[in-house]
């Protein structure tokens, strides 16, 4: 059985999908979601890195909008494709063939064995699945989401972004008692991407160490430019604790998240008290940073010297 990938695509996303191929885990599928852009840049991102890294898993697309409110977007950071560079764009590439995330989602849970999910950005499609088939959605064993955050966000003040594009989606999912295990910003800003990561990408000599090099280095730049050493690496850093779990500590907890306010809708509420709350999910705590640091290199080189 393999693994389920849900993704709004991105640089980072696509490092962590190079993270899960590079650990040989079987990609079963992955779907698209709306977050970094609105999801028709989220499509030719995805059918571009098809493209450029040979993937041949299928891609299925799914919701474009969150369960309640407005579109929201990370492109005031990242630019509009959502993919900032140096030079190198991923290549374009023919539109994906129209294939429904949701369907293909029931597909894949129908089947015997281990369910495991990775969650990039909003939980939108996952949300869509608890409420339409909740009798599914039960049989995921694993969802590993890269959001929300303990004491702080980044989007507002209060809020994670994958958190703050769809608030209901994560409250739809805590509420159906699916198995979140939460990589949130506290973690991920652990494992630090500098510039002097990018040099050994460039060298790497195979035909697409260009590309990897400009796109990492777009990244990198996101937090340079605002006078940082470097950037958080913040889903791959999810997919290391995803095939590698021995590197990444968890514990249980209770987790909300706030649905209301122009201050703090979209915070996660972590309630680590076993007196005070019944536990739901467990977060990551502890991170081995350089070996995490180590493995994301690690596949981003591999990819870039074949």
């Amino acid at each position: 059985m393999g693994v389920w990938i849900d993704t709004d695509m991105g640089f980072d996303d696509i490092a962590a999908i190079l993270v899960v191929i590079h650990a040989k885990l079987d990609i079963s599928g992955v779907s698209l979601v709306f977050g970094n852009t609105p999801l028709p840049q989220v499509r030719a991102n995805a059918a571009g890195a098809a493209e450029a890294f040979g993937w041949t898993f299928p891609l299925h697309t799914g919701r474009s909008m969150p369960v309640l409110g407005d579109l929201e977007t990370a492109q005031a950071i990242l630019g509009e494709t959502g993919i900032p560079t140096t030079g190198r764009r991923l290549p374009e590439a023919p539109p994906l063939p129209e294939s429904d995330a949701f369907a293909a989602l029931c597909r894949w849970l129908e089947e015997d064995g281990h369910h495991r999910m990775l969650a990039l950005g909003p939980l939108t499609n996952i949300a869509a699945l608890a409420l339409a088939r909740p009798d599914l959605a039960s049989r995921i064993s694993e969802l590993t989401w890269m959001g929300g955050g303990v004491t702080a966000g980044n989007h507002t003040a209060s809020a994670e972004f994958n958190a703050l594009a769809d608030p209901e989606a994560l409250a739809i999912v805590i509420a159906h008692g699916l198995p979140l295990r939460m990589v949130d910003l506290d973690l991920c800003r652990k494992v630090i991407a500098t510039p002097e990561d990018i040099d050994p990408l460039r060298q790497a000599g195979g035909p697409n160490a260009a590309l990897l090099a400009d796109i990492f280095a777009g990244y990198v730049r996101i937090g340079t430019s605002r006078g940082r050493a470097g950037m958080a690496i913040y889903d791959p850093s999810a997919a290391v604790a995803f095939v590698a779990p021995d590197l990444v500590g968890f514990r249980a907890a209770r987790i909300d998240v706030e649905l209301q306010g122009r201050l703090t809708r979209g915070r996660t509420v972590v309630e680590t008290r076993a007196s005070h709350a019944v536990f739901n999910a467990e977060y990551a705590v502890d991170v081995d940073v350089a070996a995490v640091h180590g493995m994301i290199l690690d596949a981003l080189i591999s990819e870039a010297g074949k």
